[in-house]
């Protein structure tokens, strides 16, 4: 059997996301850590474009320490977006996600089905850390559409599927609880 090192450990010990600095520092604490197999993720626009502008150094360095990215995540809330323009330029994301996945040869693409367009009283969920068993308060806008959100959610992970695809990779999601899709069932 396999145990990888998910890419909570270094969100709970650098924040979110870490800065391209700690994710150098996190990958060799994983290898320290006994761990051959990491997750590397990307979020939203600027740290993805982050990790893509050092995806070579990140692979020597992973090269370097024996260790093998098995996936990779980004980050992109823009996948669900109700506006189709900004679902559009998440998927340009996606497609430079795919070039890192590749890059380090991993198995899999993540995507995540993000919480629905809900306005939050007080705190809300994955915000900073994840906290099990917090309890969250909401307003839903009258206008809310559950078939709109959930087609749109449909659009996106199709064509994120047919990209993976064709690069050779696998799409996988990550259910959570309080999302759109919060579990392999739904």
């Amino acid at each position: 059997m396999r145990i990888s090192c998910c890419w909570l450990y270094a969100i709970t010990k650098y924040g979110y996301p870490p800065s391209l600095a700690d994710t150098f520092k996190v990958l060799k604490e994983m290898k320290a850590l006994g761990f051959d197999s990491v997750e590397l993720e990307g979020v939203r626009r600027e740290n993805l474009m982050e990790v893509y502008a050092q995806r070579h150094e990140l692979k020597k360095l992973c090269d370097g320490e024996g260790l093998r990215v098995i996936n990779f995540c980004p980050v992109l809330p823009g996948t669900v977006s109700l506006d189709r323009k900004e679902r559009a330029e998440s998927w340009v994301l996606f497609k430079y996600a795919i070039e890192i996945a590749n890059h380090f040869e991993t198995a899999t693409i993540q995507g995540d089905s993000f919480t629905p367009p809900l306005k939050f009283r007080g705190d809300s969920p994955y915000q900073e850390s994840i906290s099990y068993g917090k309890q969250f308060t909401v307003e839903i806008d009258p206008t809310f559409e559950w078939q709109r959100q959930w087609d749109a959610m449909v659009e996106s992970f199709s064509f994120m599927t047919q990209e993976a695809q064709q690069a050779g990779l696998r799409f996988c999601v990550e259910p959570r609880v309080g999302e759109l899709l919060s579990n392999t069932d739904a």
